[in-house]
């Protein structure tokens, strides 16, 4: 096991050094220079040329992206050109709001998704099948952005149930303890704030969720729907052991390896996929904060997020290898 991990460590560092100089190629060759974007109109020719300067890119490129990647590997991402702040300190700010977003979203897939999967792959052509389909398919076919803002217009706009923007009303909720608004006010005890959170986060939740629901729906089915014919499940049957301890004893757990793998690929998905999302519910996360940096071509901020959303990938799919040896006991890494 040991071994195993020191392999794939090794074998990320080439990877992530790859994504930041495409990431830092990308930005640069994109058309808009930071210094018209972000200085005033009246800013002058020599107050361009001085902030360039100042940021760097006078620089050859490759110069540029010596010293980024010297910094990185000391911790700093450098200096933010709009808000003059360290990138490091302004994703850790903003990070929390966006992994809290991702995992309500991926608890509401789980939820829905996993069983309505596994009812549908033990009662095939069923009315739990059909029903189960239809949720799947418009899972996957129903753009998140668009609905996003279809629940807007009909939960928030029509009905008036739940708020359309925003994290938390203003001047709700204790001192920040983790950055996570739910979980810190209910260390705090304060459970009317901790309802306002819930009423702020379930819609951009359902919009973000919804996609990764459909498919955990359908790789589930699927996924039952092959474990229910091996051998082992008709002995299990055989000796009179009921359907149901049947289903999610035996039949679930050898199911679990597929699911699980599209569980991580989707939580990373999903950290990278709501930047669209946070920007319809204006979510204060680090989405939102990656498109404010694209618009103004704030070059350090582009680079840093994305940085931390190729780490975060990389991380989940590592924790997802190491969970498949705890559940299939035949998978061994030290082969």
């Amino acid at each position: 096991m040991l071994s195993y991990i020191v392999r794939r460590i090794l074998g990320t560092i080439p990877v992530i050094l790859l994504i930041s100089l495409l990431v830092f190629m990308l930005v640069q060759a994109a058309p808009g220079d930071p210094a018209d974007l972000l200085l005033s109109d009246e800013a002058t020719k020599e107050d361009i040329d001085d902030a360039r300067k100042r940021w760097g890119l006078d620089q050859p490129i490759h110069v540029q992206y010596g010293k980024f990647l010297i910094a990185a590997l000391q911790g700093d991402l450098g200096t933010s050109f709009r808000y003059t702040d360290p990138v490091v300190t302004m994703i850790v700010d903003r990070l929390p709001a966006t992994i809290e977003l991702a995992v309500v979203s991926i608890l509401i897939a789980l939820i829905v998704g996993i069983p309505l999967g596994v009812w549908a792959g033990a009662r095939p052509n069923s009315w739990i099948d059909n029903v189960g389909s239809f949720v799947g398919f418009f899972g996957i076919s129903m753009p998140n952005f668009w609905f996003g803002i279809m629940l807007i217009l009909v939960v928030s706009g029509y009905f008036n149930l739940l708020p359309s923007a925003g994290r938390s009303t203003y001047g709700v909720g204790g001192p920040p303890i983790t950055g996570f608004f739910i979980l810190d006010n209910i260390i705090h005890g304060d459970w009317n704030a901790v309802r306002d959170g819930i009423s702020y986060i379930i819609l951009p939740a359902v919009a973000l969720g919804t996609n990764m629901m459909g498919i955990l729906m359908r790789v589930t089915r699927s996924s039952v729907l092959e474990v229910m014919h091996e051998d082992f499940v008709r002995t299990a049957r055989a000796k009179g052991v009921r359907d149901t301890v049947v289903l999610w004893r035996h039949v679930v757990r050898n199911a679990l390896i597929p699911i699980i793998t599209v569980v991580g690929l989707e939580l990373g998905t999903l950290l990278s996929g709501s930047i669209i999302v946070e920007t319809v519910f204006s979510w204060p996360g680090s989405g939102s904060l990656l498109i404010s940096a694209i618009t103004s071509r704030d070059y350090p901020l582009i680079t840093g997020t994305v940085l931390t959303y190729t780490l975060a990938f990389v991380i989940i799919n590592f924790i997802i290898d190491i969970l498949y040896g705890t559940i299939d006991p035949r998978i061994r890494f030290d082969k």
